[in-house]
């Protein structure tokens, strides 16, 4: 039976964390205006870094942290998920970025310290060449994976190409669900996962982002399909990150969905227990990662479902 979620979970301690100018482009969620310092914003962003890994690890969720290098700076080196994936039947994946600063975070010491806590991977899927001809697919930041279905869902933008999903579904035998959403000001949103989180059996989103109508059917539809009960984030939600989130396992096998502190107290009551029918859940302050980067808790989770070494 094919997992939607792991308990093995890859994130990356920053080193220099600041606003990036060139993702700031096309991601609404980015602000400057924090009044902090560069050296500020860098030592808070590790601090929240350090925090939330011990909230996950305390929970039962196995966290492989790999160290960003200081060198080339890399300022959003802490979200991870955008530059790999880590698949079932061993696939690795790897993802041409938007920004030329962020096509630094991929580095081979980050998927080797992967690799050598147990994991086995055979099969390479490199997509970074795109790059060259202005073709993006970032991750999971632009596609939400319903393993369980072998279904990619991604809302299209500058950094989530139609044609290189049907490449990289085609090589995992996927079948990619395409859709188009916007935020409030009519901005296409620059990442799936801001807007819309999957889970085991149900799925937060922002239905409001998606304004056609066949098209926000077709979903329902979909998420009808395949079991998922539909729990709808408003605008004002989504711009709180509570679309960033993502359910993982700890030891004992129990579900927890994570997000950030901020995503957790813009939910009402009646969505938080519906929530809670299907999952625990578990949340972080981030405030700053936030903020600066742009991105939030799902973001810093990339998560390992590459089967495991023999250890025999």
């Amino acid at each position: 039976m094919r997992r939607q979620t792991t308990r093995h979970i890859l994130m990356i301690r920053p080193a220099n964390f600041g606003f990036n100018e060139e993702t700031a482009a096309n991601n609404a969620f980015q602000s400057r205006d924090g009044g902090l310092s560069a050296e500020e914003i860098r030592r808070k962003a590790v601090q929240e870094f350090d925090a939330f890994v011990a909230q996950l690890r305390a929970a039962g969720v196995n966290v492989i942290v790999a160290e960003d290098s200081a060198r080339p700076v890399k300022p959003d080196a802490v979200f991870p998920n955008n530059w790999a994936t880590f698949h079932q039947e061993g696939f690795l994946v790897t993802y041409p970025m938007y920004a030329p600063t962020r096509r630094r975070e991929r580095r081979r010491q980050v998927l080797d310290t992967v690799l050598r806590a147990g994991f086995h991977s055979d099969r390479r899927v490199n997509l970074e060449f795109n790059e060259k001809i202005n073709r993006f697919l970032e991750g999971t930041g632009s596609i939400i994976f319903d393993h369980q279905h072998r279904l990619a869902y991604a809302c299209l933008s500058p950094r989530t190409d139609a044609g290189l999903l049907d490449e990289l579904c085609a090589a995992l035998d996927y079948k990619k669900v395409v859709f188009h959403a916007v935020d409030g000001a009519g901005q296409d949103i620059y990442h799936t996962n801001v807007m819309m989180a999957l889970g085991e059996t149900f799925v937060v989103i922002c239905l409001a982002t998606v304004r056609d109508p066949e098209e926000r059917s077709m979903l329902e539809q979909k998420f009808a399909g395949t079991g998922k009960a539909i729990v709808d984030i408003s605008l004002e939600q989504m711009n709180a990150f509570a679309g960033n989130m993502l359910q993982v396992r700890n030891r004992s096998d129990e579900t927890l969905l994570v997000m950030s502190e901020q995503a957790f107290r813009s939910l009402t009551p009646q969505q938080i227990q519906a929530l809670e029918r299907h999952t625990r859940l578990l949340h972080c302050p981030i405030d700053t990662i936030e903020t600066y980067g742009g991105g939030s808790a799902r973001c810093m989770m990339a998560e390992i479902f590459l089967p495991e070494k023999d250890r025999g």
